[in-house]
Order: C-alpha cells, then structure tokens, then sequence
C-alpha cells in the first residue's frame, strides 16, 4: 500500500525545486503566448481548474506552471494519477487509513490531500475515476475534509484543486459515466490544450530543448538539428505530440551516425517516417542533425546539408549577443518573474537585474517574484 507519509514532511522548498525541475512552457505560438497570460491570471485565485486536451501536451505541466506562481508555491504539488489508482486503491491513498484499518495497514497514512494541504493537488486523467469514486471526490471538494479509511471523524484540508482529461468530460456527463455536479465543481477555469500539429512554429523550440537537455543528461554535445529536418518535422502531424517528439529525439541522439536515411527514420518512428526519399527513390542525402564539431571537426555551419548545396553560414552571434537572447528567453518562460528566471539560470536576482540593465532588456515589464526561502 503507498505510504504518502513522506511527501508532507518535505521542507517547503522542495515544491518550488519541483516546479523549476519541470521546466516552464516552452514555445512561440500565439497559444503559449496567450497561455502565459492566463496563467499570469488564474494563478492568484482559489478556483478550480480543468486542464483539457490531447495527450502529450503538458497538462501537467501547465497545472505546475499555475502552482508555481500561485501564493502556494512554497507548499507541496502533490499529483495524482487516477487511472493508475483506480478501484479501492484510490480511497486509501488519496484520502489515507488509520492503523489497523484493513490487513496490513501497520501504521496510518496521510493521503494525498492532506499531504498538499496548504498547496495543491492535480488529478490527472479525472474522467477515468469510476462513479463510486467520483462521488467520494466530490463530497471532499465540497466540505473540504477528508475522512481516512477506518476513520470517522472529518480532518479539515486547504487545497487547490486543479484536474486534467484527454476526453470530453461534458459528453461523458451525457452518457452517464461522470458525475454532473463533479464536472461543474471542477470546471470552474478551464484550459485547453492545443495538439503540437497546430502549432508547428513551436517544434523547432522545443526541438532545441529538448536537444540541449539531453545533452546535459548524456554529458554529450549538444546536437543541432539541420534546416532540412526541421521541415520534415514541422511538416510531420505528430500524434503523440510532445512526447512522442521528444522519444524521437532521444532515439535518434542514440543512434551513433551523423547521416540518417528514410529507412533509420522509420525505424525510429515506429513506422512513420518523417522524411522520405525523393520519387527516384534516392535516399535522403541530408543529416537530421550536427554536432558542435564532427568526426571531421568541420563546423557545423560549413556543412552540405542537401547534395551539392551547401548550408548559407549566417552571420556569427557574439557572445553578448547569445547571452542576451538566453536571457530575454529565459524571462520569457519565467513569464517575466525575475526571482524564477534567475533560480532557472543559476545566478542571484541581483545579478540578473545588473545583466538585465547591462545588456538593455526592457525591464519595465519584469515582475521581482518572492525572495528566496
């Protein structure tokens, strides 16, 4: 039985590290854009939340980004999977037993809700939960106490509740498999996702990302994708969205080549090649990606990228000019919360106020953000 004892006994701390280790919303689209505003808007208030949309789209994401900059940041961020926790399971870890309850139950546990007591609670995959259980939820969300298997009397919880779905809760109301009055207590705000096929302007943002954390994870170069295969892959529908566009990256970072053909492509995309030889069937003379320096140590720039032309090298950046735009993007993603964007980059918000000034970012629109607990 999952003991939930220890997630409440974390140091406040612990749910801001979490939500920075999360990363923040990463994109360019009018949707992340309009995203961070609302965000910058429900964040402050109490209300429930229903993030909707397909999956691989960061609904989780989107829920820790609200956390984070929400009065409860200090608080934990407690997620809850409800189609993994289904059936019986489901009461005593989300609302925790008392000892003895059943076989078994040698010491009390606090359950989820009580263990995000103060901060906030995400039920992911909600319209999974079974009736039963459903109407358990809602009892807890309208007397805001929870009552611990083989308990009796009620303990009293401050939790935000934020839930997410990959289905239409409205029509499963109508077809009789989710509570109505749960849907209208969770659907007070509601956000949707929007699937990474209708935004593609995102893909090579998150592209890049997502390159750069895998190196850091492998301690590896980081991996530059060629213009030809960010087409591809702007031009690919991607089903599994972000997830599926960040399995196909770590597998192609695996794959120990620096040329990739249609056939290697569909391999790795289980089937779905996201770049096909020409009519002729010659085989794609491009590379999906270049290192910072090749087994040739030619620089990436120089490289021929489609058969006989060569890539255009643009104009070299300057390190000012780099360390500038990192900055100006990562306070974008901090949705202009200086404090944020200084824990992201590893300095003192001092010294990313001097850097701001330093390197002329229009600070005017620049939130302080807490202090640093």
């Amino acid at each position: 039985m999952p003991n939930t004892q220890h997630v409440a006994s974390r140091p406040p701390g612990v749910a801001v590290a979490g939500a920075l280790a999360a990363e923040t919303l990463v994109g360019v689209s009018d949707w992340v854009k309009a995203l961070r505003a609302e965000i910058r808007l429900i964040a402050s208030c109490p209300s429930s939340v229903l993030i909707s949309g397909p999956s691989g789209t960061g609904k989780e994401l989107i829920a820790q980004a609200i956390h984070f900059h929400s009065p409860r940041a200090a608080k934990p961020f407690i997620a809850v999977d409800c189609a993994a926790i289904n059936g019986t399971l489901f009461t005593s870890h989300v609302f925790g037993y008392d000892k003895g309850a059943f076989t078994g139950a040698d010491c009390a546990t606090i359950g989820c809700f009580r263990a995000a007591h103060g901060g906030t609670i995400f039920l992911d995959e909600i319209g999974e939960l079974e009736l039963e259980f459903q109407a358990k939820l809602l009892r807890v969300l309208q007397q805001r106490t929870v009552t611990p298997v083989g308990g009796h009397a009620g303990v009293a919880v401050d939790v935000r509740v934020l839930a997410a779905t990959n289905g239409d809760l409205k029509a499963m109301v109508e077809a009789g498999r989710f509570r109505e009055d749960l849907y209208y207590r969770l659907n007070v705000i509601r956000l949707k996702t929007v699937p990474l096929k209708d935004r593609p302007e995102d893909i090579s943002v998150l592209a890049e990302h997502i390159l750069a954390r895998l190196a850091l994870r492998n301690a590896s170069p980081v991996k530059l994708l060629s213009p030809h295969w960010l087409e591809c892959m702007r031009a690919h529908d991607w089903p599994g969205n972000v997830r599926e566009l960040e399995n196909f990256l770590e597998r192609i970072v695996l794959v120990d080549e620096h040329e990739i053909h249609p056939e290697t492509a569909q391999c790795l995309c289980a089937g779905r090649a996201i770049c096909q030889g020409d009519s002729a069937g010659t085989s794609y003379p491009g590379k999906f990606f270049d290192c910072s320096r090749g087994r040739d140590g030619a620089c990436p720039w120089q490289r021929v990228v489609t058969s006989g032309d060569p890539v255009r090298q643009p104009s070299w950046p300057t390190l000012a000019e780099l360390e500038r735009q990192h900055i100006a993007r990562t306070l974008e993603h901090a949705l202009d919360n200086q404090t944020l964007a200084a824990r992201l980059l590893g300095i003192s918000r001092q010294h990313l106020c001097r850097k701001i000034k330093t390197l002329g970012l229009d600070s005017s629109r620049f939130r302080p953000g807490r202090p640093r607990k």
